[in-house]
């Protein structure tokens, strides 16, 4: 099989491409010039080089591609470039499926994200719910549902995509939580906020796997939810403790984070500067709460995921050789 692998250079694309690698297939990565691809060193494949909605890239890259992963995306929260967001997962979204369906190709999987469904408030849903908050908790939860609408509505044209909406995802070279978890292994994560926040967790390489199953079992038009279950962020810190035997850090009072937050943002604001809290994410972690429930990519995929607690043990035990 011939895989184009869009974002291939990032952290989700990247392990795909290697699990892709490791079946036989052939890759193609389109990504930028100006990228970093140290994820791929050593990795056998064929770069296209151009933006995600470069169509004489996008053309070039899809010539003779059995299959499409598009995990390009740009993933922030707090103080984003909206507009660029908007290009990135809205337009290039769009660029990608023109692109894809003009040069034929026979499927296509987007890797969507379960914050389409916007808060839950708790309440543990599945494919089936109809989204219910009214407005969006950030550009990146706009943008995404956005996308995914251009995804459905080409699979109501007869093109042939999947979608699958990954929970928070989890691997040693995660570029989101890693920072955190290296201060913490280090003996300086001290305070942290929202021990109660409930986060859904898949592993990055049980991600791959499962982007692979929906290329070859996947129903055009269905989404299929990735999450191998939840924990709280006191749960994560208590597991990551009981491997390392270091304490886990003190949960910070919520009247305070809200403070500091809100005073941060305006910083942030006229300094131009992503603080590491803001009212932004202070919602996300006091006032927002998805949970999903996987068990339709159980059945229908055969998807068999590692737990959340042998994601989170992994994440601080030696990295063992890989191929790549």
């Amino acid at each position: 099989m011939k895989a184009l692998v869009t974002g291939a250079n990032g952290f989700t694309g990247s392990h795909l491409v290697k699990a892709l690698l490791k079946r036989g297939d052939s890759v193609v990565g389109i990504v930028r010039k100006s990228s970093n691809l140290s994820r791929l060193a050593q990795c056998p494949i064929d770069f296209v080089y151009g933006d995600i909605t470069d169509r004489t890239a996008l053309n070039q890259a899809m010539t003779g591609v059995d299959v499409v992963f598009h995990t390009a995306a740009y993933v922030e929260l707090g103080l984003v470039n909206a507009a660029e967001m908007e290009r990135v997962n809205v337009d290039g979204t769009r660029a990608v499926l023109e692109a894809a369906q003009l040069a034929g190709v026979p499927k296509m999987v987007y890797c969507s994200t379960i914050g389409i469904f916007g808060d839950t408030e708790g309440k543990t849903i599945d494919e089936t719910f109809k989204r219910e908050q009214t407005g969006f908790s950030s550009a990146y939860d706009r943008t995404k549902y956005e996308a995914q609408q251009l995804v459905d509505q080409a699979a109501a044209n007869g093109f042939h995509v999947v979608s699958v909406l990954p929970s928070g995802i989890f691997g040693s070279d995660d570029p989101h939580f890693k920072p955190v978890l290296t201060s913490f292994l280090k003996g300086r994560l001290k305070l942290w906020a929202g021990g109660g926040r409930i986060t859904g967790i898949v592993h990055v390489d049980d991600l791959a796997d499962a982007m692979i199953l929906a290329s070859e079992r996947g129903q055009a038009g269905e989404r299929y939810i990735i999450s191998a279950g939840d924990l709280s962020t006191r749960d994560m810190f208590e597991i990551f403790s009981q491997e390392t035997d270091i304490p886990p850090p003190r949960e910070a009072p919520e009247p305070l984070v809200r403070v500091v937050a809100n005073v941060l943002d305006v910083a942030g604001r006229v300094f131009s500067w992503q603080p590491p809290i803001d009212k932004e994410r202070a919602h996300y972690v006091y006032d927002r709460c998805v949970r999903v429930d996987a068990t339709k990519a159980r059945q229908n995929l055969g998807w068999t995921p590692r737990s959340p607690e042998e994601t989170l043990r992994e994440l601080v035990r030696p990295p063992l050789e890989g191929s790549f």
